[in-house]
């Protein structure tokens, strides 16, 4: 059973919505919106708004939805993975801002070309919102599918970044 209880938290708001951010020991390990899916149940979590790393990840948050950064520079702690989610959680951060990839790309590119719906799968687990960037994968065609915050989240983070 996963165990969370040394995860520290911090709520920021940002132009989509409340997020909750978490860092443990190693690095930042959680970023998810106000009512996003797979969020764990932070009741037992230490509030620590003055941490490092949680202040580090407020600070370049809002600096994203100012426009003045398009990528992120923190310590992130994705040990709470499976091995197979941790690979494609890698493979999300390769993204470049401002461009898109398919599931099947991201398939094809952890060498399994057959494997898009379960990299669909891991994607929507993604536990950092933003700092890794799901929002990024695309399906088929362009279609916006899944997204654990919210399609209209979705849209408005690539939109942010030029990407439609």
């Amino acid at each position: 059973m996963k165990t969370y209880a040394h995860w520290v938290t911090h709520r920021t708001d940002t132009p989509l919505g409340p997020m909750t951010l978490a860092a443990s020991p190693q690095g930042l390990t959680g970023a998810w919106f106000e009512g996003q899916q797979h969020h764990p149940d932070a009741q037992h979590w230490c509030a620590a708004p003055d941490h490092p790393v949680l202040q580090q990840a407020t600070a370049q948050i809002q600096a994203y939805f100012n426009n003045q950064r398009s990528d992120f520079d923190l310590p992130l702690d994705l040990a709470h993975g499976t091995v197979f989610q941790r690979s494609v959680w890698q493979a999300l951060l390769s993204i470049p801002p401002g461009t898109t990839r398919t599931y099947g790309e991201l398939a094809q590119q952890l060498g399994n070309a057959n494997a898009s719906r379960a990299v669909g799968g891991a994607v929507g687990r993604n536990p950092i919102s933003i700092v890794v960037p799901c929002h990024r994968v695309i399906g088929t065609g362009g279609h916006m599918t899944g997204y654990a915050g919210g399609l209209p989240r979705k849209q408005a983070l690539l939109q942010l970044e030029k990407t439609v």
